[in-house]
């Protein structure tokens, strides 16, 4: 008995746009809280802003990341060395912000994620690596403003030269959450009309 082999047609529509999104939406929320200290921290701030993480670079992240890795594993409708990468980076990366929004949510400390954010500086510069190499310079100006993040939350988290770390790392999260919105805007338009944004 032969068995069935499934072939399905390449897809040029890798849902990057939503990993794109979710997280600069979670950096523009996170980044000017923490750059110019409004709204005020508060027990309500505190359970939108979890809530927020969870869902939007949570959520979006990590589906757009298992996407990814099916369509290139076992479908292999998406093509291209890079996009494992991504596949990797997007659901790393979601995983990291469903922890945060629950962690938050339940009013956790944040001096643990100290620690945690020499794991991802450390993910951030393999994505660095990547698309330099391959010379995708937009989204490896993204994986620059990531390694920015984790580098000023590691003082941050300690409350390590307070309060310049909160100010510079909001002032990462907001430069890098508004060229996450440009790449949205890019890959949304180049697929969805033919325009040719530079990601």
């Amino acid at each position: 008995m032969t068995p069935t082999v499934f072939s399905f047609s390449p897809s040029a529509y890798v849902p990057l746009g939503l990993a794109f999104f979710g997280l600069g939406t979670g950096y523009l929320i996170f980044g000017p809280q923490e750059l110019f200290g409004y709204p005020e921290k508060s027990e309500a701030t505190e359970i939108s802003n979890a809530w927020w993480g969870f869902w939007m670079p949570g959520v979006l992240q990590f589906l757009c990341g298992t996407y990814i890795l099916v369509g290139l594993t076992w479908f292999q409708v998406f093509k291209g060395a890079p996009l494992y990468a991504a596949g990797i980076e997007t659901t790393v990366f979601g995983i990291h912000w469903l922890a945060m929004g629950l962690s938050r949510l339940r009013g956790g400390s944040i001096v643990p994620n100290g620690y945690m954010c020499i794991a991802f500086f450390l993910v951030s510069l393999l994505g660095l690596i990547v698309f330099a190499s391959v010379g995708d310079t937009p989204v490896a100006l993204l994986f620059i403003g990531l390694m920015a993040v984790y580098f000023f939350e590691f003082f941050y988290c300690f409350g390590l030269i307070m309060p310049l770390s909160k100010k510079l790392l909001g002032l990462a999260h907001t430069l890098t959450g508004l060229l996450l919105m440009y790449l949205t805007f890019g890959i949304v338009l180049n697929l969805a009309l033919g325009a040719h944004w530079v990601i």
